[in-house]
């Protein structure tokens, strides 16, 4: 196995030799990419050459001064548990436009640089922009002559979790989700292999207890248990947009599918781990891989509208940190990354203040922010990074509106 590069490595080539430096994390391995902000997400490629020239503008410009936040600090040091998200959010009242903010044109969102615990960012402010820049290393004086050279011999050295690249977003809070949220299609659910029976008789087994599945297994070893999906309908227009499946827990294969004496001999699964117990007709697919792309927080490049069509799990309602489904997917030009603003409805209210009182429409107020992290055909799932008021189905939400 090829040995990871070090960390002083990276620090002194992650910005000028991006590419070379990319090539050589490839040998980290892979629980350290995770929603790390390099990857292999989709590019993101303008709708129009005019909104190609836009970006490739900002990319020289940054942010204006007014995006900033009031208390935005000169320079930043990395510190572990810090994230894309917690950075941008220092500097920019919008931190979904860390793109502009780092300089970059929305063709390099797939592939922002990496940055590191111990690194110091400064925000440089040039005319009525402002862009942020990984400190540099002091140039040598006559005061200050330069350290002599040193030879230095090739070695292999073994470093902590710590130095990995900072994460987008907290992988803690999507992990969970990227094997358990799955929409399906009805009839494929019903063909699935199922389980026939469990261990000594148990109406219900838990994580290191047996079942026992019929079915067409295939090749594969590791297995989602599933329940009956719910269906999701756009709460506007009622159409059916999919149906949920209700996660149960995970499963390996212990033994294949037999017979004896004539009979049928089921496969034999063990339950490795159990969000809630599985029974007897519960349905078992291919457990999905995890996907280690970036989750890079970005707004959408063209206008979009939509609602919220479930809140993941039992749940009336959702606060920050909770899973709710979209009635926006593929189809309508969404993307992972995305960052959707939510919206409180206006109030009616009465006008007092005039001759005769008059009834009054308040205006619909944003009161919170969406993470897009698994996308669909026609429905997608997105993260509550922040919410001011309960989420509810049929909340609606848009493109972010930017900060002056």
């Amino acid at each position: 196995m090829t040995a990871s590069p070090s960390r002083d490595a990276w620090l002194q080539h992650g910005l000028r030799r991006p590419g070379l430096w990319r090539i050589a994390q490839q040998g980290l391995p892979a629980g350290l990419a995770l929603l790390a902000w390099a990857g292999s997400a989709q590019a993101i490629d303008p709708a129009s050459p005019s909104q190609r020239a836009t970006a490739q503008q900002v990319a020289q410009t940054g942010v204006p001064l007014s995006a900033l936040a009031p208390d935005a600090p000169a320079s930043h040091t990395v510190r572990s548990g810090d994230t894309l998200w917690s950075i941008a959010s220092l500097f920019l009242r919008s931190p979904w436009r860390w793109p502009e903010l780092w300089g970059m044109n929305l063709a390099e969102i797939a592939n922002p640089h990496r940055i590191y615990p111990g690194q110091s960012l400064v925000l440089v402010k040039t005319g009525d922009g402002a862009q942020l820049r990984l400190a540099q290393a002091p140039t040598p004086t006559e005061s200050q002559p330069p350290l002599p050279d040193i030879k230095l011999l090739p070695r292999i050295r073994s470093l902590p979790l710590a130095v990995s690249a900072i994460a987008t977003v907290p992988p803690q809070l999507i992990t969970p989700f990227l094997q358990q949220v799955m929409v399906l299609d009805q009839a494929a659910l019903a063909d699935a292999p199922r389980i026939v029976a469990t261990q000594q008789g148990r109406l219900l087994i838990s994580r290191g207890e047996t079942a026992y599945v019929r079915g067409d297994l295939g090749e594969t070893r590791s297995f989602a248990l599933l329940r009956q999906g719910k269906p999701l309908r756009d709460p506007a227009s009622g159409e059916l947009l999919g149906h949920e499946a209700g996660f149960v827990g995970t499963a390996d294969l212990v033994r294949a599918q037999s017979s004896a004496g004539g009979l049928p001999v089921p496969a034999t699964l063990l339950m490795t781990s159990a969000r809630q117990e599985a029974g007897v007709g519960d349905r078992l697919v291919q457990l999905p891989p995890r996907d280690f792309a970036s989750y890079a927080p970005h707004a959408p490049v063209a206008a979009i509208a939509g609602q919220v069509v479930s809140i993941y799990g039992e749940a009336l309602s959702a606060g920050q940190n909770q899973v709710v489904a979209i009635n926006r997917g593929e189809r309508e030009g969404i993307e992972r990354g995305h960052v959707l603003a939510l919206w409180r409805a206006g109030a009616p209210a009465m006008d007092s203040t005039a001759e005769r009182a008059q009834a009054l429409q308040l205006p619909d107020e944003p009161s919170g922010l969406l993470l897009v992290f698994k996308v669909y055909e026609r429905v997608s799932y997105a993260l509550i990074l922040s919410a001011i008021d309960p989420v509810r189905p049929g909340d609606r939400f848009t493109q972010p509106m930017a900060a002056p």
